[in-house]
């Protein structure tokens, strides 16, 4: 793409950071530097939507760098601000403030969006996309909680199970967002299990120990998406692994199913698989069945209905799919792969180009890009 044509996207990308809350002269230093890495890789990777592509690296270096001035701030600060003598607490009030967001008054959806943007530091775009609803829905739904808890006294903490689903939908969004929130987590999740032994709890924590193990190998160079059946397992962390099956084996035995121990289950059969050709897919579809059962949630069937896939064939996974809604997220992804398994390419393409188009971040953007042109490049005679 020619510069000059770089330089009339300029002013639109800076308003569109300036609108997300980045002062003028921060979203004009992170444009700068989108348009340097835009112009070292466009050549031999143009992307399909230009203006979007500098609006999501500009805003990523906007945030690297906010965090890093906050890092150096707290250096700072800590140099004038020597701890006292004694050992330090092994607890903070950070799990104590998640229980108190989550206050009895609210419906539990509620006290989770509450606590996400309050106290695990969510956005409010991040929050509705982890719920699949419009930014503007949940944004209403955060200003009703805090409407109505305004002058309550907060000495009513809330359900354990509220709390569960923040650790969680903050664990999901520090290993795949924007914002590392990922250790921050299992940190507290730990505390949790220590707190209350709660089998669910366990089961949480295993599920994060699990995936955090195969973090390494889940992007390649450059932030390359590298899926599941493709990672280096020889990178997994195999202490986590060990960790995480222990402890789920432990709340297993304890006869108390829940969401988090099925989830959990899941992600230990991929862990003890030595490669993506030896994953036990039968007894997966167990366990997603069991999930479905707990949850009734359309992502978990979508998930079931690769996993059918895997273990009877493509066309019994597309089948699966049946009671499954097409607006779900990833809904055009799952069905281009069953449909390439099937030799279908022609419709696999298709649906891996609107799948890409769909996509809610570049890496995974340009995942599905390229599999659409591999795709493609099969049906060439």
């Amino acid at each position: 793409m020619k510069e000059s044509l770089l330089r009339e996207l300029v002013p639109a990308v800076i308003g569109v950071l300036v609108r997300r809350g980045a002062d003028f002269a921060s979203a004009e230093d992170a444009v700068q530097e989108a348009l340097i890495r835009a112009l070292e890789t466009w050549p031999d990777d143009p992307p399909r939507e230009p203006k979007g592509w500098l609006v999501a690296v500009a805003w990523h270096r906007f945030l690297d760098a906010t965090r890093a001035q906050a890092s150096r701030r707290c250096r700072e600060l800590a140099v004038h601000a020597e701890p006292a003598a004694g050992p330090a607490p092994a607890t903070d009030d950070t799990l104590r403030l998640y229980f108190l967001c989550a206050h009895p008054t609210l419906p539990p959806a509620s006290a989770v969006a509450l606590t996400l943007r309050a106290v695990g530091g969510l956005t409010t775009q991040q929050i509705a996309t982890a719920y699949l609803v419009p930014e503007a829905t949940m944004a209403q739904r955060i200003s009703r909680a805090k409407r109505r808890i305004a002058g309550l006294p907060l000495d009513r903490p809330g359900d354990l199970g509220t709390v569960l689903r923040v650790l969680y939908l903050v664990f999901n969004e520090g290993y795949g967002g924007d914002v590392d929130l990922a250790a921050e987590a299992i940190r507290l999740t730990r505390q949790l299990v220590a707190l209350t032994g709660d089998p669910e709890a366990v089961g949480l924590l295993a599920l994060m120990l699990l995936h955090h193990a195969r973090r390494a190998s889940r992007t390649g160079p450059g932030g390359r998406l590298v899926p599941l059946g493709e990672q280096d397992r020889s990178r997994w962390d195999t202490g986590l692994i060990t960790e995480g099956v222990t402890i789920l084996q432990a709340a297993l035995a304890r006869d108390r199913l829940g969401e988090y121990q099925a989830q959990a289950a899941i992600a230990a059969l991929h862990a003890d698989a030595r490669s993506a050709a030896e994953t036990d897919w039968v007894q997966i579809v167990e366990w997603y069945d069991e999930l479905a059962l707990l949850t009734g949630s359309p992502v978990v069937r979508l998930n079931r209905a690769v996993a059918v896939g895997e273990a009877d064939g493509p066309q019994a996974g597309l089948a699966a799919l049946a009671d499954v809604s097409p607006d779900l997220p990833r809904y055009a992804a799952v069905t281009a792969y069953l449909h390439e398994r099937a030799g279908d390419l022609e419709h696999a393409a298709e649906l891996y180009a609107e799948a890409a188009r769909a996509a809610t971040s570049v890496p995974e953007r340009d995942h599905l890009t390229r599999k659409a042109a591999r795709v493609r490049q099969l049906l060439r005679p």
